[in-house]
């Protein structure tokens, strides 16, 4: 018998930037879906005894920000369903366009087809927009490229489209790297390397471009290791996952690594980096 779920309904006042951090914190208690609503939020965690206790997510008591919730038991969900509901096509830049298999095709440089299931990195959300953005400027003929936090592997699937010589594509999470896995193939790319794990795997490894779009206390953790990693003098870093105020902390740590800030860009509240020697 398939496994019940217990369904998280949250109402969120304003919606943004609540719901992204909301999000982030639930995953990592071990919510594992997620579907954004008008007025908020609905989070899905496999029922195992108890309900789990939320005292730890800090952005519920956050005095800038009301959120209420409640929770019930759901039967078992089909996330396929859930998210073709709510996955709509995306065109960035007016080249590059991302789309499931049911949508209908664009006619544009880069096309990329994607069932994104439990994974993040669709391109909607502003983070993975704006490192799409930095990757249709770059130069990646002939480059080795790291995507860490892959999640739909999209980023990686771009980077070798547009000539990448290799890309090794990471992620900790077990269904990012089996989305990936799907992905990747779904869009006929056989220069990627997809691995589940964290930065520990990148110890002896060396890349020109590394795009990490994790989050800021995650990015600041590894940031020694990605410099590390980062073939100087050319190499490029692009870090996304973060918000404009906490750009000083990601500059300070990156100085101090001998990398300095080349580029940003900035969607609503979320700032992605670009970073050179």
């Amino acid at each position: 018998m398939a496994q019940p779920y217990l369904e998280y309904s949250f109402e969120i006042s304003p919606l943004q930037p609540a719901s992204e951090i909301l999000i982030a914190e639930l995953a990592e208690l071990g919510f594992d879906s997620f579907v954004e609503t008008e007025t908020g939020l609905l989070a899905y965690i496999p029922k195992e005894g108890d309900a789990p206790r939320l005292e730890g997510i800090g952005i519920l008591s956050n005095p800038n920000f009301k959120i209420s919730y409640k929770h019930i038991e759901v039967a078992p969900v089909n996330w396929n369903e859930t998210w073709e509901k709510n996955f709509n096509p995306i065109l960035i830049d007016q080249s590059c366009a991302i789309r499931a298999p049911f949508h209908t095709a664009f006619n544009v440089s880069y096309e990329i087809v994607i069932e994104p299931k439990m994974s993040f990195g669709t391109g909607h959300h502003e983070t993975t927009h704006m490192m799409v953005q930095f990757l249709l400027r770059a130069e990646l003929k002939g480059k080795t490229v790291l995507d860490m936090g892959c999640g739909t592997a999209v980023l990686a699937i771009l980077a070798a489209m547009r000539g990448a010589k290799t890309v090794t594509a990471i992620d900790i999470d077990r269904w990012s790297y089996e989305n990936s896995m799907e992905n990747v193939n779904r869009n006929g790319q056989t220069n990627i390397e997809i691995l589940q794990g964290d930065a520990g795997l990148l110890v002896g490894k060396k890349f020109d471009l590394i795009l990490a779009n994790i989050n800021r206390n995650v990015l600041l953790q590894d940031l020694p290791i990605y410099a590390e990693c980062l073939i100087s003098p050319e190499g490029e870093l692009y870090l996304s996952g973060f918000f404009e105020e906490d750009l000083p902390l990601l500059n300070d740590k990156c100085k101090k690594l001998g990398l300095r800030l080349s580029e940003k860009l900035k969607k609503g509240n979320w700032v992605s980096a670009k970073y050179v020697f």
